[in-house]
């Protein structure tokens, strides 16, 4: 899964529960990568409704546009400095989050990966989907779409990430071994649509062969849409594959628009990340890695998955 409005400082909501079972109420950080993406806003729900469920304090903080690592870096030392209990991070570099995460480690304090690994220091769990099997499987129904030798857009996602980098490489070993002619267009972005739309636009100004455009995140999956919109493309002229399975991106599919997405559990990953961090905050024992699973939507299933996630 992010398009946050710029800014210099860092949205906070704080969200207060307690629950007489539990003997002393526990204090969660919860560093998410935005709050006003359509995915991030499902995993968001999941985060709170956990820290409800479990009778914590959570305190949800986010960066005021993407990839903006800085932020989250004065995020992190600023929960280490209230000496929080625990602290779930969907990091926006798997490498530069790093040494925030050693310092909170070796001050007790139990962190949670949630959607991003991170790369370079130990984290209590990670909880996320396996983003290499479930692109493998975006690159292999990608290919039934398109016929070998059919050029396509890739759009990347923000490959200073874990999940941008496991996306990337899951689709293209799939998809290159089920289309080995096909030529591939990549647009590089960091989450960001707007450099989604105007990668996607620029390419197929220029080239009119292009036969399907698969994201590495819904955000990616709209902005594609948006851009054949304003080309003058109908839906379904060019064939659209997300990956998220947002609610934006699935009112496309019910509107021809896109023809498969791979969905994670979003709701399922906020959800089981801050109960991950409630539990550890507790000294609880908890999963080292927490696959939080997947659900292939195409126009014969998603009246299924809309029922799953209560979309409407």
């Amino acid at each position: 899964m992010l398009n946050i409005a710029r800014g210099i400082g860092a949205a906070v909501i704080v969200a207060m529960t307690v629950v007489p079972a539990f003997a002393q109420e526990k204090t969660v950080g919860y560093i998410t990568k935005s709050a006003t993406n359509a995915g991030w806003i499902m995993i968001n729900q999941g985060a709170a409704d956990a820290a409800k469920s479990e009778g914590v304090k959570l305190i949800e903080v986010g960066p005021t546009f993407a990839g903006d690592l800085t932020k989250q870096l004065e995020i992190f030392e600023n929960l280490v400095g209230q000496h929080v209990d625990a602290i779930g991070i969907a990091p926006v570099d798997s490498s530069g989050i790093a040494p925030a995460v050693k310092d909170a480690t070796s001050a007790g304090i139990p962190i949670v990966a949630i959607d991003t690994a991170v790369n370079g220091a130990d984290v209590t769990s990670f909880v996320a989907t396996d983003n290499v099997a479930v692109a493998k499987v975006q690159g292999a129904i990608a290919a039934t779409l398109v016929s070998d030798g059919a050029a396509i857009i890739y759009v990347t996602g923000d490959k200073a990430q874990s999940t941008g980098q496991d996306r990337y490489n899951g689709f293209m070993s799939a998809f290159k071994a089920a289309r080995p002619k096909s030529e591939i267009l990549e647009v590089p972005t960091v989450w960001d649509s707007n450099q989604a739309q105007e990668g996607v636009e620029a390419i197929i100004n220029q080239r009119k062969d292009i036969k399907m455009i698969v994201s590495a995140w819904d955000g990616g999956t709209m902005a594609a849409k948006s851009a054949l919109q304003n080309l003058g493309y109908k839906a379904g002229e060019v064939k659209l594959v997300g990956f998220d399975g947002a609610a934006d991106a699935v009112a496309a599919m019910d509107q021809g628009w896109v023809q498969a997405n791979t969905a994670q559990m979003l709701y399922q990953m906020g959800y089981q990340g801050i109960k991950a961090a409630a539990a550890a905050a507790r000294g609880q024992q908890v999963e080292k890695r927490i696959d939080t699973g997947f659900f292939l939507i195409t126009p014969s299933t998603v009246d299924t998955y809309k029922a799953m996630i209560d979309i409407k």
